[in-house]
């Protein structure tokens, strides 16, 4: 894959041999089912990222110390199925060679061959949707199916946030995995959550998966499929510091850039709360 400059993350600049964390994106908007412009959401999340000091004040890290490389973006196929094949082999690869993969989406899709990937024993998402459908749009590999076709293969399914799916969706939920809408975690308070999901996971192995829509559209309107009543980017920040320590995959996905640049801005910055979690934790 062929850097282009200034095309990478902020100070991942370690080599792939070297390298803990790989981040790669998936410009991927291929089922997209309301607004387009998530295949442009890589590209924002790392020019942002350019924005923020080195030096993390929480965790006492400067991120130039932390071996992080950037492998660019997939040049993606147009099928959905052949798209989420290249994320499950460039995953792979990166798994089977002892390194986390940190992926920046690009529509939701993508997530599915992660996951296959890394085989978790714990799925957890933050997300507006439930992603339950059987197919969307002619294709069972739809943004809308995701979380379906994570239950094909991880059992276990968290999902934080949702606040949108059709009566089908919403039964799935409740025989099929552990919900926690944005209305619960607004009644119950996001720790009580947090304390509930992290006796849940225990010691298992998880992957983390934040598509951006779980946060207000009102707070980051960049998305492809807005949904008011969500969480806020402090909320989702808190989700990642808490479980990035049991994570061995990750991604931020559903940037459609068209705003302001607030949403790229929060997503690059809880990519890097992240890595700086998870690096402290196996320290």
């Amino acid at each position: 894959m062929h850097e282009l400059a200034h095309l990478h993350f902020a100070d991942a600049d370690a080599s792939y041999e070297d390298a803990r964390y790989a981040v790669f994106g998936v410009p991927y908007d291929g089922t997209t089912s309301y607004r387009p412009g998530t295949r442009f959401g890589p590209r924002a999340i790392r020019e942002v990222s350019f924005n923020f000091e080195s030096y993390e004040p929480s965790t006492g890290i400067d991120f130039f110390e932390v071996p992080v490389a950037d492998l660019g973006d997939l040049e993606v196929s147009r099928l959905p199925e052949d798209l989420v094949d290249q994320v499950a082999d460039v995953a792979g690869d990166i798994v089977s060679e002892g390194k986390v993969p940190v992926m920046l989406g690009g529509e939701h899709t993508a997530t599915i061959g992660a996951v296959r990937a890394v085989q978790p024993e714990v799925y957890v998402v933050c997300d507006a949707h439930l992603d339950l459908r059987e197919e969307l749009g002619g294709t069972p590999y739809s943004h809308g199916c995701v979380t379906r076709r994570v239950l094909d293969t991880v059992e276990d399914v968290v999902i934080i946030g949702a606040r949108s799916g059709d009566r089908e969706q919403f039964e799935i939920a409740a025989e099929r995995t552990r919900l926690y809408t944005a209305d619960t975690v607004r009644d119950l308070g996001l720790n009580a959550v947090l304390r509930e999901v992290r006796e849940h996971v225990g010691g298992r192995r998880i992957y983390l998966s934040i598509d951006a829509d779980a946060i207000d559209c009102c707070l980051t309107p960049g998305l492809g499929t807005p949904e008011p009543f969500g969480m806020t980017p402090l909320d989702i920040r808190e989700v990642v510091r808490t479980l990035a320590p049991y994570a061995a995959g990750f991604d931020y996905v559903e940037v459609a850039p068209f705003d302001a640049g607030q949403t790229a801005a929060v997503a690059a910055q809880v990519v890097r709360e992240f890595i700086a979690r998870h690096w402290i934790a196996e320290q």
